[in-house]
């Protein structure tokens, strides 16, 4: 019988300092400026650099991850970045603030809040052959990886930031109308004693274009608030995209652009019969917003 020596009993290899800050000098560095053409490095590249410099004569990949380890670096990992347009000063601060007032402060009978967005480029997807559903015996619906493309549509909506309610059109086109198609009818259905319809949208031109800003000038209830660049986080019917997206188009398998149409607007009818409105409080805000650069996009 042949005995093995324990793992633990197996002494390390030792190596110098000079190894280890040259390891950390490289995860500090791009890939590219020592002549590769990678996008990260990671463990086994990095041993791959220090045997091509001569350094060593041998090294575990894992032994580079634990010298690593000491100074927290794991170069091999990204998070992606979106740097802020408008400068993070007074100005945006009161911005932010004036907008996490309107969406937080008591309702009042006299006003009502919207968010408005769209999200665009929906695609129907149909797949070939259909999805079926889920089977007896721990078999779960089978979506086909192949579909066939459609052509897509937008949706412009508009939330009750109060209610949580969501009203809105789908276009198979990116423009101006769509957006005015989503607020008129609110405009006209919305009680006469409500004064004042604050509107919180960005700078996209469909909702903030020459057309859009005519049909606002003949609307004196509706007020509009622009929310900073980059700065969706701010809009509360985001929020109502994703769950659109998880709820009804994970598994995705429509045939035209009729269909989704169909299916998106029963969703929101759906939707609306209970809806709720988002719990979006000024102390959540608060911590998005110190990591405000970050969670710009």
């Amino acid at each position: 019988m042949a005995w093995r020596t324990p793992l633990a009993a197996v002494p390390r290899a030792c190596f110098p300092p000079a190894v280890a800050i040259h390891v950390v000098r490289l995860a500090g560095e791009r890939p590219e400026t020592r002549g590769r053409r990678l996008s990260p490095w990671d463990g086994a590249e990095l041993a791959r650099q220090l045997l091509a410099a001569e350094l060593v004569a041998d090294i575990a990949v894992a032994t580079g991850r634990r010298m690593l380890a000491s100074h927290q670096l794991k170069p091999w990992r990204h998070h992606l970045w979106l740097s802020p347009k408008p400068p993070r000063d007074a100005a945006f601060d009161a911005t932010v603030a004036a907008l996490i007032e309107l969406d937080t402060r008591p309702r009042r009978d006299d006003a009502m809040v919207l968010s408005v967005d769209e999200n665009t480029s929906w695609p129907p997807r149909g797949r070939v052959p259909p999805t079926p559903p889920a089977q007896p015996g721990h078999m779960p619906p089978r979506h086909e990886h192949e579909s066939k493309r459609g052509g897509a549509l937008n949706v412009c909506a508009a939330c009750d930031t109060r209610s949580g309610q969501v009203f809105g059109p789908c276009d198979p086109r990116q423009r101006q109308p769509a957006c005015m198609t989503c607020l008129e009818p609110l405009a006209m259905e919305i009680a006469p004693h409500s004064k004042t319809i604050h509107s919180v949208c960005d700078h996209g031109r469909t909702q903030h274009g020459q057309e859009v800003r005519k049909w606002r000038a003949t609307h004196s209830r509706v007020v509009v608030h622009l929310t900073p660049v980059h700065c969706s986080w701010m809009h509360q019917v985001e929020q109502w995209f994703s769950i659109l997206q998880r709820k009804r188009f994970r598994i995705a398998d429509l045939a035209s652009k009729a269909v989704l149409q169909t299916q998106i607007e029963q969703f929101m009818v759906e939707w609306n019969q209970g809806a709720h409105p988002f719990n979006w409080s000024t102390k959540s805000v608060a911590k998005v917003m110190a990591d405000a650069p970050a969670k710009a996009a």
